[in-house]
Formats: C-alpha cells, sequence, structure tokens
C-alpha cells in the first residue's frame, strides 16, 4: 500500500515538473490568465459612458441651452454637437459617429413658460439593443430633472418620446441572433482550419505533404478554400432560418451580404491558419482558439460597447476581425449598409486576411526548407 502510494506520488510529481518545464504550458497557466484577467477588467462593463450626442435645437433659447447644457455635464455624455436637421442625424447614427440624437422643437421655452406641455425627442440607435435603452434611461433622468426645475409645482411639462431607428421595439432577439449567427461561423471556420494541419502533424501526412511537388502557395490554398466554402454555406443556413424562422429583418442585398461573408470569413480562415501553423497537436490548437477567441470577443463590442472600454484597448479592436465581421452583420440586417460602408468595414479585414495568410505560407515555406 504505502509504495503504490509513493508510486501516485512519484507520477503527480512528474506531472508538475513536465507542465513547469514545457515552455507552452507555462504560457497557458500564467501567461493567458493574466493578459485576460486584464481585458475583463478593462474592457467588460455594464455601464455605457462616453456617449456622443447630436442635438438639433430649433428653439435656440436660454431654455433649450440650459437643457444641452445638462447633458454637457453630465459624466455619462462625452460630446453634444449641434447640427442642423435630421438629415445630419441619420447620417452620424448610420455611421456611429453619434449614439443618440435630442431633438427640441422651436416652440420649446414658449410652451415651457406657460406650463404647456412639450414634446422632446430622443433617438438611439437601436442596433446596440441594451446601450439604446441604457442611454434613452439616462436622456430620460437628465429631461425629468429639468422638468421638475422650471415647474416644480405642476408636474412634468416635457413629454419624452422616444425613437430607437433600426429595432423601433428594441428586439433583443434581433441583436443576439445576428450575434449569433457570427460567432458559430467563426467557431467553425476556427475549428475546420486550426485542426487540419494539426490533425495530419499528427498523423504524420503532414512532413509527407511538406515534401511533395506542392509549393506552399499550393498547400495554403488547398486548406483554405474547404473551410471557406463549408463556412459559407453554413452562413447562409443560419442566416435564412434566423430571417425566416426568427423574424429578424433582412434589410440589405444579398450580393453586399456574400461580399461581406466572404471578406469576413476570409479573414477568420487566416487565423485559423495560422494559429494551425504554430501548433505541433490537435490539443494545443484547441487552446490557441481559445487564446484568440476569449479577447477577440471581449474586443468586439458584444458584451460591452467599444467606447466604453480603454483608449489603448480601442486601437487594439482594429486588428480584431471579429469585431468588423459584427458590425457587417448587424449593419446589412438590420439597416442595409451602402457600398461606402461595406469598403470602410472590408478594408481591414482584407488587410488582416493578408498578413494572416502570408505568415501561414511563410511557416510553410520553414517548413519545407
Amino acid at each position: 500500500m504505502i509504495d503504490r502510494f509513493k508510486k501516485i506520488i512519484a507520477l503527480i510529481k512528474k506531472e508538475f515538473l513536465i507542465i513547469w518545464k514545457d515552455p507552452k504550458s507555462r504560457g497557458i497557466i500564467i501567461a493567458l490568465p493574466i493578459v485576460q484577467l486584464i481585458l475583463f477588467a478593462n474592457a467588460i462593463t455594464m455601464e455605457v459612458k462616453n456617449i456622443k450626442v447630436a442635438v438639433i435645437d430649433l428653439d435656440k433659447t436660454v431654455e433649450s441651452r440650459e437643457l444641452i447644457a445638462k447633458f454637457e455635464n453630465s459624466p455619462q455624455f462625452e460630446q453634444v454637437k449641434r447640427i442642423d436637421n435630421i438629415h445630419q442625424m441619420q447620417k452620424l447614427i448610420d455611421n456611429q459617429e453619434i449614439e443618440m440624437g435630442l431633438y427640441i422643437q422651436n416652440d420649446f421655452s414658449t410652451l415651457i413658460k406657460s406650463k404647456t406641455p412639450t414634446d422632446i425627442l430622443i433617438i438611439t440607435d437601436g442596433r446596440q439593443t441594451n446601450s439604446a435603452a441604457i442611454i434613452a434611461g439616462y436622456a430620460s433622468q437628465i429631461i425629468m430633472s429639468y422638468s421638475h426645475e422650471v415647474s416644480p409645482t405642476n408636474g412634468a411639462v416635457i413629454n419624452i418620446i422616444p425613437r430607437h431607428w433600426y429595432n423601433p421595439n428594441l428586439e433583443y432577439r434581433w441583436f443576439i441572433l445576428t450575434i449569433i449567427v457570427v460567432m458559430l461561423a467563426v467557431i467553425v471556420t476556427l475549428l475546420l482550419t486550426a485542426l487540419s494541419i494539426a490533425r495530419e502533424r499528427e498523423m504524420g501526412t503532414f512532413d509527407q505533404l511538406i515534401v511533395s511537388p506542392l509549393s506552399s502557395i499550393d498547400i495554403l490554398i488547398g486548406k483554405t478554400i474547404p473551410p471557406l466554402c463549408v463556412a459559407m454555406v453554413l452562413s447562409c443556413f443560419m442566416s435564412f432560418a434566423v430571417t425566416y424562422c426568427f423574424g429578424v429583418p433582412f434589410v440589405g442585398s444579398v450580393f453586399s451580404f456574400l461580399i461581406a461573408m466572404f471578406i469576413s470569413l476570409m479573414s477568420m480562415v487566416g487565423v485559423g491558419l495560422y494559429i494551425s501553423s504554430i501548433c505541433s497537436t490537435q490539443q494545443q490548437a484547441v487552446f490557441g482558439i481559445i487564446a484568440f477567441l476569449m479577447p477577440a470577443v471581449l474586443l468586439s463590442g458584444f458584451i460591452s460597447p467599444i467606447e466604453d472600454m480603454p483608449k489603448f484597448l480601442q486601437y487594439l479592436t482594429y486588428a480584431n476581425p471579429i469585431r468588423f465581421f459584427m458590425s457587417l452583420a448587424r449593419e446589412i440586417c438590420l439597416k442595409g449598409i451602402s457600398t461606402i460602408d461595406l469598403f470602410i468595414n472590408s478594408v481591414p479585414l482584407i488587410f488582416i486576411s493578408v498578413v494572416t495568410l502570408s505568415l501561414a505560407s511563410w511557416s510553410f515555406k520553414q517548413q519545407k526548407s
């Protein structure tokens, strides 16, 4: 019994030594948790801050300026921009340059002074369901506070009219299902590509592939097309199901959708192939996928708005393909996307594809030589 116990202790000691001496294992148990803890602490927040607002003030009186000053002095609102018409506001919301619009009509001060109820229009971007509801809540609190200040005895004299563009009823299903399509497509694409080369290494067939007459570019193309085709078919099927089975509107064009999906999935194939090219086993490839996915999802704007993150993390999101993939999916489904918007969101994805596929090809060349 004692000998058996000693053998078990020796085995446990050996496993600890193997884990500690293996550089990749040390990275998994030390570096990965620390990096993710820093990202979790800075990127995840249920608050909505740094809100940018555009104001149409047709009244231009002391009363309307006092109300606007309330927003300017609020800690939740970072910037208040004055504009002239609703078309400018639509353009700013479409391009996600602002999160909220405020419309003050030209008889605002007259009705306030006469203690007659007046209306104020709040416009939010309904594509970000949770953020839109929270922002409308912040604005309503400020307006109601001002209403009680100007009329402490007669009660509220300002009626708040909220409008949520591209998702009028703030249907959470519209938001979450478009994101689920993206996430499932990302996971499937990464798994298919990241495990392909690692699987061949474990089976011993990758060495035969390396010494074959195929060039590194040929290998790259052969490894890219099958997962890309599978992911495209899967994405189209899921989008069809989301639209016709769950009632999520599809406002954009099918052609724009196919282009966006192809470019987005190509960037994910590049990431998966690069992970696979530097991993020796399927287990390492799975760890590589996890190490990429968790920070990438956190920095995509899915859980917390990118605008609420620290500046250095906001800049880091430009290297995150999932951020632009999600943005394209929401834009095409809920709003419809212009050619310019499609191009703007596609350029970073194309750049990421070129970089990751080039790195994977370079890795193949190094192994052939």
